[in-house]
């Protein structure tokens, strides 16, 4: 079965009102979210704005997992907080879920929207210039 697939299924059981989490994988939500070490928690896609962390379907042809850098009328734009370049477009009703927490290896559960998670990202979005070097850090 394809990852694509696999969501879908996920997705299909986070509707249905079962708590899902997700295994994340690759570096594009570093530093805030790491890739083969950590799960989300996903919920359904209510209250879409500005720095919420949003799987979406895009291109019509795969999923992300990234955070919403800004909503214009219908058309969602998210960018991966560890990539450098590059942004997907969606529609809000490609939106599919929203991730609430992190789990960490330890099954521990973070919740991504605390206040200091939230001003951590947004000064992590005015310190995109910088990414590159601050990511070779392997914070």
């Amino acid at each position: 079965m394809n990852d694509n697939k696999i969501i879908d299924e996920a997705v299909a059981l986070m509707n249905e009102g079962y708590s899902v989490t997700l295994p994340v994988s690759g570096r594009s939500m570093l530093p805030f979210i790491i890739g083969g070490k950590e799960s989300v928690i996903l919920a359904p896609p209510a209250g879409l704005k500005r720095g919420i962390v949003a799987l979406a379907w895009v291109e019509n042809r795969r999923y992300v997992l990234h955070r919403i850098e800004k909503i214009e009328g219908e058309s969602v734009t998210l960018m991966g907080d560890g990539n450098l370049v590059g942004r997907e477009h969606c529609s809000i009703g490609d939106v599919k879920a929203i991730a609430t927490h992190v789990v960490d290896r330890n099954q521990k559960r973070h919740y991504l929207y605390t206040r200091w998670r939230k001003a951590a990202s947004e000064i992590w979005w005015a310190l995109l210039p910088l990414r590159r070097y601050i990511l070779k850090l392997n914070i």
